[in-house]
């Protein structure tokens, strides 16, 4: 078992620790993930529940796991849908009070379990330079996969 860099989620900051890599016919390593949703529910945690401001490429993976359309996203945060396309491109920084709404707004409408108010929210929302790694520990206990968010 070995540390799995997961960018086909389309973010650069994901490792998923647990999983087994198998060698295929041709000698290469191959991975199954098992759990998709499950395992993206957690990613999202992650982004909600991180102490820094998202990156564009996290707001595009709360938005897509939503449902929203950049214009439907904008309509929700009272900016324009070319807004919303800057920041998930990193050209502009996200606004942080849209922000704070984006975070609140996944938790409800993903389910995420988390109890985490406005204000704390909004303390989190701030500008960052970089992305905060979001580490997920894979299990397989009995038969039954599960995922679960690791403190960075």
């Amino acid at each position: 078992m070995n540390r799995y860099h997961y960018t086909e989620c389309g973010l650069q900051n994901v490792f998923i620790d647990g999983l087994v890599f198998h060698v295929d016919d041709a000698g290469d390593e191959i991975i199954t993930i098992p759990a998709i949703n499950e395992l993206h529910l957690r990613i999202s945690q992650g982004i909600v529940s991180h102490k820094h401001g998202m990156t564009g490429e996290e707001l595009r993976f709360l938005r897509t796991e939503m449902g929203y359309t950049q214009s439907e996203l904008a309509a929700v945060v009272h900016h324009d849908k070319q807004s919303i396309g800057r920041w998930e491109r990193g050209e502009y920084d996200i606004d942080s009070a849209a922000e704070a709404i984006i975070r609140k707004l996944a938790m409800e409408k993903l389910n995420l379990g988390l109890q985490l108010g406005i204000e704390e929210l909004s303390r989190q929302s701030i500008p960052t330079a970089q992305a905060q790694p979001i580490n997920i520990k894979f299990a397989n206990d009995n038969g039954a996969s599960s995922y679960e968010l690791v403190a960075a």
